[in-house]
C-alpha cells in the first residue's frame, strides 16, 4: 500500500491525521523507534545480553525488520473470548499451525499466543518466527463469569519451547490487580533472568470506570497511568488500547491529577491522547504498541490503518492486531497486516 493509498483510505480524516502538528509534549523529548533502538535504549539498562539479543530478534524479523517498529499477531482469544466465538468466522484457526502461518505470511515480527498453541508447533516453527508466549489469561468457563488473569504455565516452560518473549496481562484497577502485579512482576524478573523479553497488556478494568454513560477504561489519563505501572515492573514493551477520551480521574473522582495533564500534556486530538500514553512509558524508552481492537467487518482495514497512523505519529512502536486479521480469509488477513506495516514503512508519515 502506497502513501497515496493510505491517504485515500483515510478519506476525510486524512489531512487531520497526517498533517497535524502536536503542541503538547514535544517530539524532541521522545525516545523514538529506530534501527538502533536496542543499542540506544536497552543497552544502557539492566537487561542482560541475552535479553538484548531477544529484543533484537523481535526487531529484526518480518517486513518491519530493521526499522525499530513492531507488527505482532496476537491470538489468545480462544481462551479470553471462547474458541468457538473467536474461530467461527474462520475455523482454520482452531489449528495453531495456521495461526503461525498467518503471522509468517503476514510479515509479522512475532506471533503471540498460548502455551498450548506454541508448544504444539514449537519444533517446526520456533526458529522461523519469534514466539511470544502469553502466560496468563482470563478464562470464561466460571459461571457467572468473573474477570481475573491467572497463570496458565511457567516462564521456564516458555523458555523451553523456544520463546523469544513472554506476554502477560494485568487488569489495573480491578479487585485482583495487586495479586496480578506481584505475579507478573515475578514472572518478568524470571523471564529476564532466562534472557527473554517482556510485553505487558496494560488493561484497565473496574465497573466504576464508567460514569454518566461514558466509558473511561480507554481514557488517556487512566491508560497512561496503567502504562506507567507496567514499565515500573520492567515490561520492555507495553500493549495498550488506543485512547478515545480523557479525564477519567476527574470524572470518577479518584486518584491525583494536575491541570497540566489535560491543558498542556494532552488535548482532544487522538494523536495527543496517544502521545500521553507514550510519555508514561518513560517517554518511549519502553515501546508502546496499540491494540488493533475487535473485528467490525468492512471498516476493519480503515480502522487498522487509522490506528497505525495515530500510533506512529504519536511516537509509538507499532500495532498488535489479531481479530481483524484472523477472523477473515487468510489472504485478506495477510493483506490487512501488510497494510498496517505499510504505515510504518511510509517515510512520508512522520512524528507529529
Amino acid at each position: 500500500m502506497t502513501y497515496d493509498n493510505i491517504v485515500s483510505l483515510l478519506g476525510a480524516e486524512a489531512e487531520g491525521l497526517l498533517q497535524y502538528q502536536s503542541q503538547t509534549i514535544s517530539k524532541d523529548q521522545l525516545h523514538i523507534p529506530g534501527p538502533d533502538f536496542v543499542d540506544r535504549i536497552f543497552a544502557k539498562s539492566n537487561r542482560s545480553t541475552q535479553v538484548l539479543r531477544s529484543l533484537q530478534q523481535l526487531f529484526n524479523h518480518g517486513r518491519l525488520g530493521g526499522t525499530g517498529y513492531l507488527s505482532i499477531l496476537p491470538v489468545d482469544q480462544g481462551i479470553e473470548h471462547t474458541a468457538g466465538a473467536s474461530f467461527a468466522p474462520n475455523p482454520l484457526y482452531f489449528d495453531p499451525e495456521n495461526i503461525i502461518k498467518l503471522a509468517i505470511e503476514g510479515g509479522c515480527n512475532a506471533v503471540a499466543t498460548t502455551f498450548g498453541n506454541l508448544a504444539m508447533m514449537s519444533r517446526k516453527y520456533a526458529h522461523k518466527i519469534p514466539f511470544v508466549v502469553k502466560i496468563n489469561h482470563n478464562e470464561l468457563m466460571t459461571y457467572p463469569n468473573k474477570y481475573d488473569q491467572i497463570m496458565f504455565g511457567s516462564v521456564d516452560e516458555a523458555w523451553n519451547l523456544g520463546a523469544t518473549a513472554v506476554g502477560a496481562t494485568v487488569y489495573f484497577g480491578s479487585e485482583e490487580s495487586n495479586r496480578q502485579i506481584i505475579e507478573v512482576a515475578e514472572a518478568f524478573e524470571r523471564a529476564h533472568q532466562l534472557g527473554m523479553a517482556t510485553i505487558l497488556w496494560c488493561y484497565t478494568r473496574n465497573n466504576g470506570f464508567k460514569k454518566d454513560g461514558t466509558d473511561y477504561h480507554v481514557a488517556a489519563d487512566l491508560t497512561g497511568q496503567a502504562n506507567h505501572l507496567g514499565v515500573t515492573i520492567q515490561a520492555d514493551i507495553i500493549k495498550q488500547k488506543l485512547p478515545v477520551n480523557n479525564g477519567g480521574f476527574k470524572a470518577i473522582g479518584f486518584g491525583k491529577t494536575h491541570d497540566k495533564m489535560y491543558s498542556e500534556l494532552s488535548s482532544d486530538n487522538p494523536i495527543d491522547l496517544c502521545r500521553y500514553q507514550v510519555a508514561n512509558c518513560y517517554m518511549g524508552r519502553a515501546g508502546l504498541i496499540n491494540s488493533g481492537g475487535e473485528s467490525k467487518g468492512e471498516s476493519d482495514l480503515v480502522d487498522a490503518v487509522r490506528t497505525a497512523v495515530i500510533n506512529k505519529r504519536a511516537g509509538g512502536m507499532g500495532l498488535i492486531s489479531g481479530r481483524k486479521a484472523f477472523q477473515k480469509d487468510m489472504k485478506v488477513g495477510v493483506e490487512l497486516l501488510h497494510a498496517i506495516q505499510d504505515v510504518y514503512l511510509a517515510n512520508e508519515i512522520t512524528l507529529a
